[in-house]
């Protein structure tokens, strides 16, 4: 019988769906990373992130976690930079990715902006993630991926969670992709109306301070749900 700990820390992580080995892999990684093959948990992290969605959303949690432990059993920075070099490589690969699987490039930036948010040095953000970052929502934003619900679901969804700190980091980017927003609100033809709702919250989102009034919040969301 497994102590109750670790089935907490299975449910937490989301890692039922990986077979027993690679379940018992990750949770030593976990607790013992130095016992384990980082360069191949990276992979596998990353591997699962890019095909599902709701892992990619729970894997920076993972990151932080093991990242932490790494730091405080030996000192080492050994998956951090496993995990930076796999996600440079999937970055230069984006706009094949996107041509490929529209699934697998929203899983991606999902995934990156959620290494963003968690993995952070000195309690600042990665310096080497910022660009990149922006580079996806950037992408996200131009005309073809505006007519995309999908991505434009993925774009809002990454700007609740990290715009404020993004913005901190390298305004005159947040400038310049608001821009875009904003163009393709007001010019793009053959927005969905899904879409155009999606960009005017954000729109609003951000000219509040990174908040929505209620009166806002309660008009957007009951149109969402309706």
């Amino acid at each position: 019988m497994l102590p109750s700990i670790m089935e907490n820390s299975t449910d937490d992580y989301r890692i039922q769906s990986f077979d027993q080995d690679t379940q018992m892999l990750l949770k030593t990684a976990l607790k013992d990373p130095s016992s384990v093959n980082l360069e191949k948990v990276s992979n596998i992290i990353v591997d699962q992130s890019l095909k599902d969605q709701v892992f990619s959303k729970e894997a920076g949690r993972i990151c932080y976690t093991i990242v932490q432990a790494e730091a405080k059993q030996s000192n080492g920075n050994v998956f951090r930079r496993n995990l930076l070099n796999r996600l440079q490589q999937e970055f230069k690969d984006r706009e094949e990715t996107r041509g490929r699987s529209l699934q697998e490039w929203v899983c991606f930036v999902t995934f990156i902006c959620n290494i963003f948010d968690y993995l952070k040095v000195n309690n600042t953000p990665m310096v080497a993630l910022v660009h990149p970052v922006y580079d996806c929502l950037m992408r996200l934003a131009q005309p073809d991926a505006l007519m995309n619900e999908e991505e434009v679901d993925c774009l809002v969804l990454q700007l609740h969670r990290i715009g404020e700190q993004l913005e901190k980091v390298n305004n005159q980017r947040m400038d310049e992709l608001f821009f875009l927003l904003r163009d393709g609100f007001l010019l793009q033809e053959g927005l969905g109306s899904m879409a155009r709702l999606l960009l005017l919250e954000i729109l609003e989102f951000r000219a509040g301070g990174w908040m929505l009034s209620s009166t806002a919040h309660k008009y957007y969301y009951s149109e969402i749900s309706d």
